[in-house]
């Protein structure tokens, strides 16, 4: 079957990861964020994405929109800030974040798919239409030795099918250490990036089985 190319936007996304792998199965694929893309490609836009999501895209792939404050894993620093941190602080990104979700999850655009850590009910009270997520997915599921479980919420996408699934090591084991890299990322500048980043299995994955391959006949 044949597939018509699809215009994709990749948000929250710097590495071009995403937007590489629908791109190279024919679609017209953009990725966005408040920062320049790792790649330098010129399908980066550079913006807050809340500014673009009315502009005619097929599908909306947000994969790594800020979350500190809707997990459940922080939400003990809405009543007991960080130190340095206080409590107004807590809630005011609370709402931003959440704000952010709820665009992105309501935005006017066919095919949605936001990944996100499970939310607590401050949250979850927080986003209009709220819905749980489909799927958590594992990188392990799509040939990458890791662990890094990854919810993702989506709006008439189908729930994402293992395409190389491995065998995770023992607890306790080197093997299960090496492949827990990105809970275990040194605490350093760059460690927010680090545990960002999608994983290539995943990627493609999410490319084959949401946009498909473009026929040079339909691309045309």
């Amino acid at each position: 079957m044949t597939r018509r190319p699809l215009k994709v936007l990749v948000g929250c996304e710097m590495s071009g990861r995403v937007r590489r792998a629908f791109s190279a199965l024919g679609h017209d694929a953009w990725s966005c964020d408040l920062l320049p893309a790792d790649d330098g490609s010129n399908r980066h836009i550079v913006c807050d994405i809340r500014d673009i999501l009315a502009d005619g895209w097929d599908m909306l792939a947000v994969m790594h929109p800020p979350c500190t404050r809707l997990c459940n894993s922080g939400v003990r620093w809405l009543k007991v800030p960080p130190p340095g941190r206080t409590l107004p602080e807590m809630w005011r990104e609370l709402d931003e974040g959440a704000n952010l979700f709820s665009a992105c999850w309501n935005a006017p655009i066919e095919r949605v798919a936001v990944e996100n850590p499970i939310m607590h009910r401050y949250a979850k009270e927080r986003i209009a239409n709220y819905q749980p997520p489909a799927q958590t997915v594992q990188p392990w599921w799509f040939g990458d030795a890791a662990f890094k479980a990854t919810s993702l919420y989506l709006r008439n996408l189908p729930c994402l099918v293992p395409t190389n699934r491995l065998t995770p090591p023992a607890p306790g084991t080197d093997a299960h250490k090496e492949w827990s890299h990105i809970h275990r990322a040194p605490d350093t500048p760059d460690r927010w990036k680090i545990r960002s980043l999608t994983f290539q299995g995943l990627a493609d994955a999410m490319a084959a089985q949401w946009g498909g391959p473009v026929s040079e006949e339909v691309a045309a």
